[in-house]
């Protein structure tokens, strides 16, 4: 894994915005439609291209391949394994119920995304790898196109899975776990062998509080959550840690985000997974202060730390400096070598739905690469 050895090295959490033309394919796909497919494929191999080279663009140097291809972050995994079906009930989080007007506003004005999240209905097994294989070919030729200093591709935990996606098929929430363990376990170690780093997308660790595990006590969640990190953990084993980074996060909506965990809840959690650089949410209003939860900690000596260092729910660009200040913060803590700069989460969760502007995604990101290059004169000197 990319370290930063010389400068503060950049990266982002993974989704970027999609164009119309590959919004339009993803849902005509998601709604099973006729269409052509050469067409389709085409269309998604050029954004994968042009996220790549934006990426480069923008100073970013471990880029992905912005999810191009995939509807939601989770719940594509219905076109790569059997068992899933129809659609289940939204579990709004915690705080959305707190303000019902605030709701119901952002779902009238189009603030949510409408997609299918299907239920577990059967016996999860593979069933088409094609996909898989056609998002490592399309992102290995942007590389190749762009050569970007490291790729790395998005997959999501079995405990994002089962938030999103209830069990209808097995007998308690332990083994449907390990089901999707089992069935993720080819998809991480095939992103692996393609020579990119994978990324396991865990906001069960942090959004899961206020969702799937609300009403529960800490002690309730904290003992549930570590069930979560043990099957990640076993779907994990056959991957150096040095090839995997974990992403956590409380959700990625502008909304109240009063019942949102304390980062001194998720880290002990966060820090068990076999992962060797953490990504987390340290910009937005609700958990910036938490880089002291940090500074108290006992963090592992070999674990990079990813803080998100702008936001990704408004179009406000930070500042550089601004930037520069969050990343010194951490670099303080654990060591210059020790920190790349992130973004809190990613700018395009869902396709067709994003709360900030895609010319300004690419401005942000832009913004995150100078306030970098600011924070390494100051830890490396003039030389950076």
């Amino acid at each position: 894994m990319l370290n930063s050895s010389d400068r503060i090295v950049t990266t982002h959490v993974g989704s970027l915005p999609r164009s119309a033309a590959v919004t339009d394919v993803v849902f005509a796909r998601e709604r099973e439609e006729d269409i052509d497919d050469a067409a389709a494929d085409a269309t998604i191999r050029e954004a994968v291209d042009q996220a790549v080279r934006a990426q480069v663009a923008a100073g970013i140097d471990i880029v992905s391949d912005g999810e191009m291809s995939k509807i939601s972050y989770a719940t594509y995994l219905k076109d790569r394994v059997a068992g899933f079906a129809g659609d289940s009930p939204r579990n709004p989080p915690a705080d959305l119920e707190d303000f019902p007007g605030y709701m119901k506003r952002i779902a009238a004005g189009g603030g949510t995304p409408t997609y299918r999240r299907p239920k577990c209905v059967g016996e999860l097994k593979i069933k088409n790898l094609e996909p898989l294989h056609q998002d490592l070919d399309n992102f290995g030729a942007a590389i190749a196109a762009n050569t970007p200093a490291e790729g790395f591709m998005n997959a999501p935990s079995p405990g994002v899975v089962a938030l999103f996606q209830p069990n209808e098929f097995y007998t308690n929430h332990q083994a449907y776990l390990e089901a999707l363990a089992d069935v993720l376990r080819v998809e991480y170690e095939a992103i692996v062998d393609a020579g990119l780093l994978v990324q396991i997308d865990s906001p069960d660790l942090g959004l899961g509080r206020h969702t799937l595990f609300k009403g529960r006590s800490d002690a309730e969640y904290q003992e549930l959550a570590a069930t979560h990190v043990d099957v990640l953990n076993a779907a994990l084993q056959n991957i150096p840690a040095e090839r995997v980074r974990l992403h956590v996060c409380w959700g990625n909506y502008e909304g109240p985000h009063h019942h949102d965990a304390s980062m001194a809840l998720v880290l002990p959690l966060a820090l068990k997974v076999k992962a060797q650089a953490l990504l987390f949410e340290s910009a937005n209003p609700r958990h910036a202060h938490e880089w002291q939860v940090f500074r108290d900690a006992d963090i592992p000596d070999d674990r990079i730390l990813v803080p998100g260092v702008i936001d990704s729910t408004t179009n406000f660009i930070e500042h550089p400096e601004l930037v520069a200040e969050r990343i010194l913060r951490f670099a303080d803590i654990v060591g210059r070598e020790r920190v790349i700069a992130g973004t809190d989460c990613g700018f395009a969760t869902f396709a067709g739905f994003g709360s900030v502007d895609a010319d300004i995604t690419y401005a942000k990101l832009a913004s995150l690469a100078e306030g970098a290059r600011l924070a390494s004169r100051k830890l490396w000197g003039a030389a950076a």
